[in-house]
């Protein structure tokens, strides 16, 4: 069995691969672009991806390929018609990063409420040096107990963030953009209802036709003047010049990011023109890659591989 990876550098240096090869012949590859990919796959009996597009126009040479392993939840880069059709199985795998993007989701909302690139500019400036008293109220802060956390998707991710907001004393609400994630624990309430009480407003939910631009002019408009915003579900499910707009003509009091529209970041992204780190902080879709979560994908492609070879 030929076993290939046309997409290493998306699963990091740091992860020691050396025990697939005990499933089979391993070729690697960091980067694979579409063109690519009709050569690379054309001996492959297993082809392990994040993003790389798979269709007929690139499988096309890959008579041999039995399987495909997407190191990702997201399968969208799949024409799953015609991977049946050729009958190639393909698998993902889900729940391996809940705690990671719970955590990441934490790190972007504490950076915009206890104004940290303040005061670390603050203090590396020199400014503190020169302090008379022992202390700097520059900008204010606030707690997070008996704020309002409202939740957009409330699926394992969304769930995992309303345990840690309520351990931080919030009131949880959620809007579940499908309908079907209902969670008797918290109360449940209209988008509208959601944008005008919350605090504080994460999103955890799938791209869909119900969830793109969800997060428009319209909506930015109805949340409270100091409420903070976090996006570590889709890109796409925000307006990124509405957003950006709500930030510059301070309609909301910040914004921190994990996820674009478009990945890597286009160089006319409306939101990079902000250079304001008050106000606005964006991670280049990192929330979901701690080592522990990467290092669960893996285990996890690995098995798939190992009994995908033992069923055969």
């Amino acid at each position: 069995m030929k076993i290939v990876f046309l997409e290493t550098k998306s699963i990091g240096k740091d992860l020691d691969l050396k025990s697939f090869e005990k499933l089979g012949e391993v070729v690697c590859y960091e980067e694979t672009r579409r063109e690519q990919i009709r050569e690379r796959t054309a001996d492959a009996d297993i082809a392990v991806i994040n993003k790389a597009q798979m269709n007929s126009e690139t499988l096309k040479d890959a008579c041999r390929l039995k399987l495909i392993c997407v190191t990702a939840t997201g399968t969208d880069n799949l024409d799953k018609r015609y991977l049946e059709q050729r009958k190639i199985l393909w698998k993902n795998v889900a729940g391996y990063s809940t705690e990671s993007v719970a955590q990441h989701t934490f790190a972007l909302l504490f950076f915009l409420l206890e104004k940290l690139h303040y005061y670390n500019e603050y203090v590396k400036s020199g400014k503190y040096i020169e302090e008379t008293i022992f202390t700097h109220l520059g900008q204010p802060t606030f707690e997070l107990r008996e704020k309002t956390w409202g939740i957009i998707g409330m699926g394992a991710i969304g769930q995992r963030v309303a345990q840690l907001a309520e351990a931080f004393g919030c009131r949880v609400i959620y809007y579940s953009t499908s309908g079907k994630n209902q969670q008797k624990d918290y109360t449940s309430v209209s988008l509208d209802t959601l944008l005008r009480e919350s605090d504080v407003i994460s999103v955890h939910a799938p791209l869909t036709e119900n969830t793109k631009n969800l997060m428009n002019r319209q909506a930015f408009a109805k949340m409270k003047k100091t409420a903070l915003f976090i996006n570590v579900g889709r890109g796409p499910i925000v307006e990124e010049e509405a957003l950006a707009q709500a930030l510059e003509q301070d309609e909301i009091g910040g914004a921190g990011l994990d996820v674009l529209s478009t990945e890597p970041m286009a160089a006319d992204c409306p939101l990079f023109r902000i250079k304001d780190s008050s106000k606005l902080i964006i991670t280049p879709h990192i929330a979901w890659a701690t080592r522990e979560a990467r290092g669960r994908l893996m285990e996890r492609v690995w098995k798939q591989i190992r009994d995908f070879l033992e069923e055969k």
